[in-house]
């Protein structure tokens, strides 16, 4: 990881006009915007969550693709100067946006609060300006441009060939992203998935979906800190069909972990920005996230983990209310 930052490693993230200096007029390093929602964050110190050095391609193929210099913090975008955007995302973090510094013993002494909200708002104003892409003729909706819509700009293709090397995958370990044990049990499992795959047609764990037609649907208005039991894997393979779809909506073999597992509500999910369009869509079936459900891309054949940690979406026909707070 460039400049050594690792998992768990204090860092302080640089004020709005050191990071404004290292913007080129799209308010982008190296292709990676800096979006207003991270303004907030300025001046403040962190934990490193992830080395961002790799991420699958969500606008595209949802292969993993490569990223130089960068980093996740465990802050998630509020979608604030995006149209309300509620996909929650993780920022990326150029290591030039950062400094190190000692999480015990730091004494840096805080930015003038008057010239550091001064600066902050002449970034709000640049920056905002580059939340919007051009529209075409005679469009009435605005499309948004963020780190999720530009990811295969400041992402490089990862080939097959080496995503089926081992050693792409020593820095997820030597990072912090994934602890030995981890790295042996999924390392192994997703050999063992490459030959049964081949031979067999069959992965771990497998999946398939037994719903025909229509996929079956209800909504129970779940509300934010509701607690729910995820459905048991073979209660939702009868809600899906082959292609592993509940209208629409995939059901992810990295979800799989949480079958039977009781999970708190986190919020209602109705519009999300689409990544290849930039236009807001509003989901015609609100979906779910729980509180601390992430994609881990431990089983994935094409994302194997990948340290994005986006939130996985569910129906609310996978998920049996319990209490409520």
């Amino acid at each position: 990881m460039s400049r050594g930052f690792r998992v768990g490693q204090w860092i302080r993230v640089r004020s709005s006009k050191e990071i404004l200096d290292t913007l080129d007029a799209d308010g982008t390093l190296d292709g990676l915007p800096f979006m207003p929602e991270m303004l907030k964050y300025c001046g403040q110190r962190y934990r490193v969550y992830r080395s961002a050095h790799k991420t699958c391609d969500t606008v595209l193929s949802w292969a993993i693709r490569s990223v130089d210099d960068a980093v996740h913090l465990d802050l998630r975008c509020d979608g604030s100067a995006h149209g309300g955007c509620q996909a929650g995302c993780l920022f990326f973090w150029k290591t030039a946006w950062l400094k190190s510094v000692d999480g015990d013993n730091d004494t840096q002494i805080a930015v003038n609060a008057t010239t550091d909200a001064s600066d902050a708002h002449i970034a709000s104003v640049a920056l905002t300006k580059g939340t919007r892409q051009p529209s075409s003729t005679g469009e009435t909706e605005p499309r948004y441009r963020c780190q999720a819509t530009q990811l295969r700009k400041f992402t490089r293709e990862v080939t097959r060939r080496g995503r089926w090397n081992p050693i792409f995958y020593l820095r997820d370990l030597t990072s912090g992203n994934v602890r030995p044990l981890q790295f042996l049990w999924f390392g192994a499992i997703a050999v063992l998935n490459a030959f049964s795959h081949r031979w067999l047609r069959r992965r771990y764990p497998h999946l398939c979906g037994g719903a025909s037609g229509k996929t079956p649907m209800f909504s129970t208005n779940l509300s934010p800190g509701e607690i729910v039991q995820v459905r048991s894997k073979d209660e939702i393979m009868q809600t899906v069909n082959a292609d592993m779809r509940n209208r629409g909506l995939s059901f992810d073999v990295e979800m799989v972990a949480y079958c039977g597992t009781e999970q708190r509500v986190l919020r209602r999910v109705e519009q999300i920005i689409d990544e290849k369009t930039g236009r807001m869509m509003r989901l015609p079936n609100p979906c779910i996230v729980l509180d601390g459900i992430v994609c881990s891309g431990n089983l994935s054949m094409t994302r194997m983990f990948c340290p994005r940690s986006i939130y996985p979406y569910w129906r609310e026909i996978w998920l049996k209310r319990l209490t409520t707070d």
